[in-house]
């Protein structure tokens, strides 16, 4: 029998008694399967984490749209376990668009469920009230949290744009009718100044505004009882206050992480020791809070360093302070021959994310089992 079957299952059946009154999903309606997976991810995580991938099964290097097919399954012989989507095209596009990139989001979601795989959900939102996209641009841009908040002269414009998303989030439907759980991680890396709703272009209190909004009008007014809500900065704090400082409390959010890119091999930086550190700040904050945690993006573009995954992202996560559900490393671009974050065959980088796909301590989509159970 596979090794990591038999880890998976003695995790699953492993009864955490400490913090586990107060570990619960902020959603009391959550359903049963979207309160399975938040428990399992965190069972999982005492012995592993989920590899992930963004838009693993959308598109890869040099291809889109194939079915069944990812780059890292052409590599290791399973899709990763978590796969990354983004709901950036349900606004900002004429209605027949919208509805079609509903339509293909939805099988891609579904598909993932009904393998046994996870969903996370970013959202590169395009700017609601100004030209930009989702990046800050100056001269072009405007702040647009101030104006899509409670009492904004956008609030309006953004409730109907959630109405849109609180929408198809209701039509995932597995293959027996249920709803299907997805992680859902907007606003990321709103400590940086790139997005049009980082640190610089809205106060924290504007900040944790949009977040209670966002979460109370889905959860609440909506009727979204299938999203596992997830805060995610980038790699800027140094401490745990930093980390907090836009915190919206622990009453609006599920799942902590973060994104680190910098201390990773970006632009030839390594600090390793820096990584691990903010990697124990925000485990340690999710275990006092009861909270899941996860490093919500990193990777290391056209994986230059031959070795990366084991000798710098395992050497990274593999710590005694560290407990995280999940790891998520960027996209294959289509096109680009620089721009991937997975090996894809013929790389030179494979042999080293094979035996980073060997460890026990890593799971793919093949090594789950009844983790929505």
């Amino acid at each position: 029998m596979n090794t990591k079957y038999l880890f998976t299952i003695l995790c699953l059946l492993v009864l955490h008694t400490a913090g586990a009154q107060q570990r619960k999903l902020i959603d009391p309606k959550a359903t049963k399967e979207t309160k399975a997976l938040f428990e399992n991810l965190y069972g999982l995580s005492a012995k592993h984490t989920l590899f992930g991938h963004q838009h693993a099964t959308e598109y890869g290097h040099g291809w889109s749209g194939d079915a069944d097919r990812s780059d890292v399954k052409s590599v290791v012989g399973s899709h990763p376990a978590v796969i990354g989507v983004d709901i950036s095209g349900l606004s900002d596009r004429p209605r027949a668009e919208i509805e079609k990139t509903k339509e293909q989001l939805r099988k891609n979601v579904t598909g993932t469920y009904n393998r046994g795989g996870v969903t996370t959900v970013a959202w590169h939102f395009s700017n609601p009230v100004s030209a930009g996209d989702f990046y800050w641009k100056d001269s072009v841009s405007l702040p647009a949290v101030k104006y899509i908040i409670p009492g904004g002269e956008a609030h309006d414009k953004y409730i109907a744009i959630l109405k849109d998303v609180a929408g198809w989030a209701k039509s995932l439907k597995g293959k027996n009718g249920e709803l299907v759980p997805v992680i859902f991680r907007p606003y990321h890396e709103f400590d940086g100044d790139w997005f049009w709703w980082g640190s610089t272009h809205c106060t924290p209190d504007e900040f944790r505004a949009l977040w209670k909004f966002t979460v109370a009008y889905l959860r609440d007014t909506a009727g979204v009882h299938n999203f596992i809500y997830a805060f995610s900065p980038d790699n800027i704090f140094r401490t745990e206050a930093q980390y907090l400082e836009r915190y919206p409390g622990n009453e609006w959010v599920d799942l902590v992480g973060t994104d680190n890119y910098g201390d990773m091999g970006r632009y030839g930086k390594y600090d390793l020791d820096a990584a691990i550190k903010k990697l124990q700040i925000v485990s340690a904050f999710a275990e006092k809070n009861g909270k899941l945690a996860a490093f919500t993006e990193t990777g290391l573009e056209s994986l230059i360093n031959p070795n990366w995954w084991n000798d710098v992202l395992l050497k990274v996560m593999k710590n005694d302070k560290i407990r995280l559900c999940y790891v998520l490393v960027w996209r294959n671009d289509t096109r680009s021959p620089t721009h991937f974050y997975a090996p894809y065959p013929g790389h030179a980088n494979v042999p080293d994310f094979k035996k980073f796909y060997d460890d026990p301590y890593t799971l793919f989509e093949k090594d789950l089992q009844g983790i929505y159970k």
